[in-house]
């Protein structure tokens, strides 16, 4: 290219940056659709393969995260990447919740936060945090646009092409962080961990590796090691790492890795190592006390590390009295994750929400909602409750009936999800007696999860889950007369549904709402828990309907 092509280029860049505040928020998110890149699956799911290469591609997938270097370099970020303060997280589950708990701890003690995370359940903004904050539209506008110009001028001057969405978002939170003066930045891997786009950080503070289990096999491996291993990707040379309990498996893999880099792995000491007592997190769940336990040590390590000496001394202090800083406790208590554990309640009609979609994720979810669902129902025997007919979806034991809202991709398998949900609510004496399979309602292709439900939607795949429900329902036939009950005289009301024993497959997500609204108005002596669960997309839709 020519000089006076390059300055011509430079001179359009200029003239485009400066109408950047014409530009809406809009606008920003109708380009971030077209990074989309899109593949029509089963049930009428639409997946990014460009976040999701298949295994017999990975120099597709490292092809792409190289490009995320370059795009960084091209940018002039480089050098301000390299001086930003990061606290690196990987997992295949509980990685947000730790990132939460500690942007939370850390801003309790006074520090300036930034958090990326993914995916977002309502708006994109969620992705970034600022001082635990969503960006506002105008911030997000303004480094929106700085990236997308000067990414098409080097499109067009220096041949690279225009990051897919996911690496377009780490690039642009890397330009919001770096502008923003943070003290720490806490970015949660998007998949995997060795090709993730976030792992572009060189020189991170500290890193950490949540609970592992089975999950992306399809581009991470189909064993623990393996998957451990893409994990382990994040682990840099001289940079102290951290992880929790692992199965044996795994821990060997990220022991491995941490060898061969010549780094500590240390196994993050349980909360109980700090004397909180009975201490009540801000997210639910008893699984939650090991991703806090984590984000406890992946601080300290942080603290250690920074040359922040005021709060160093804090906290030495603290953990010599075998305690931690009440800022710490403070950030435990006070932190929030949407979609997590997250109970919504109408009058008569509660929504237990969870994003769980991986056997050991469905596992945690189980315990949780068993336990919240059991206080819930302790809390409502000490109401006075009238008389009213028991045959109606009713044991003579309980006022309350729980039921699944479900919906999974594709590929994940309903014969590994499925039964560690049964049996453990099971253990605990809660009865999933009836299940309801809803399709996709946001779009896959839009980043604004805008509705386009097809008036008449492939309902495949939704059966295929019923089928699978009903499979293993059979095995536990005990309120079965009680299903029946329940959802007698409702088929002539909702024809285009499909009934089995103990489950329901609805034509969208709203009808399914509305249809739960119905029921919980039809016994109004009865309490109806809802767990919605197999999917963060269905989560973020449903707190939409309610919200």
């Amino acid at each position: 290219m020519s000089g006076h092509d390059r300055r011509s280029g430079a001179q359009g860049c200029a003239q485009s940056l400066a109408m950047a505040h014409r530009r809406s928020f809009r606008d920003a998110i109708e380009i971030l659709n077209g990074l989309i890149t899109k593949k029509r699956g089963g049930g009428g799911a639409v997946v990014d393969l460009d976040r999701s290469p298949s295994t017999h591609d990975s120099s597709r997938w490292e092809n792409h995260f190289q490009l995320v270097a370059d795009h960084l370099k091209l940018l002039g970020l480089e050098e301000p990447v390299s001086k930003l303060s990061v606290i690196h997280v990987a997992g295949t589950k509980g990685k947000g919740s730790t990132c939460a708990f500690v942007e939370r701890i850390l801003r309790a003690s006074g520090f300036r936060t930034a958090l990326f995370t993914s995916p977002h359940l309502l708006d994109i903004r969620e992705r970034f945090r600022l001082n635990g904050e969503e960006v506002s539209e105008e911030t997000f506008n303004k480094y929106f646009w700085w990236c997308w110009d000067h990414l098409q001028a080097n499109e067009a001057e220096q041949g690279l092409p225009m990051p897919r969405l996911f690496r377009f978002l780490t690039i642009l939170a890397f330009k919001m962080f770096t502008s923003e003066d943070v003290d720490v930045a806490i970015l949660e891997v998007g998949l995997g961990g060795r090709c993730d786009a976030t792992n572009v950080v060189r020189n991170p503070a500290i890193c950490g590796v949540a609970s592992l289990g089975y999950d992306h096999m399809e581009i991470l491996g189909n064993t623990l090691a393996e998957i451990a291993t893409e994990k382990a990707g994040i682990f840099k040379a001289g940079v102290p790492a951290v992880t929790v309990p692992q199965p044996a498996e795994a821990l060997e893999a990220l022991k491995k890795r941490a060898l061969e880099l010549n780094i500590p792995l240390e196994i993050a000491p349980p909360l109980e190592t700090y004397n909180l007592g009975d201490l009540k997190l801000g997210l639910q769940g008893e699984h939650q006390r090991t991703n806090a336990a984590l984000a406890v040590r992946l601080c300290r390590g942080w603290a250690e590390r920074s040359d922040h000496q005021e709060h160093k001394a804090i906290l030495n202090e603290a953990l010599e009295q075998g305690r931690l800083p009440d800022s710490y406790i403070k950030g435990l208590v006070e932190v929030r994750w949407a979609g997590r554990a997250e109970i919504v309640r109408e009058k008569k009609l509660s929504f237990y929400l969870d994003g769980a979609h991986s056997p050991e994720s469905m596992e945690a979810c189980a315990k949780w909602f068993s336990s919240a669902a059991r206080a819930d129902n302790i809390h409502k025997e000490n109401e006075e409750i009238s008389a009213f007919d028991i045959k109606q979806f009713y044991t003579p034991t309980s006022n309350s009936r729980q039921i699944l809202l479900f919906n999974c991709m594709p590929k994940r398998d309903p014969n590994l999800l499925f039964p560690p949900l049964l049996d453990i609510c099971k253990q605990q004496d809660i009865s999933l007696e009836l299940a309801i399979f809803v399709p996709p309602y946001s779009s896959y292709t839009s980043i604004d999860n805008t509705h386009d439900s097809p008036v008449d939607p492939d309902l495949s795949w939704q059966k295929v889950l019923q089928q699978h429900w009903e499979s293993f329902k059979e095995k536990d036939s005990k309120a079965e007369d009680y299903r029946r009950e329940f959802l007698s005289g409702l088929e002539n009301g909702y024809s285009s549904c499909h009934f089995g024993v103990s489950s329901a497959v609805m034509p969208s997500l709203p009808a399914a709402i509305d249809w739960l609204r119905f029921c919980s108005a039809r016994h109004p002596n009865l309490h109806l828990q809802v767990l919605v669960t197999g999917s963060l997309y269905l989560v973020g839709d449903v707190l939409r309907l309610l919200k």
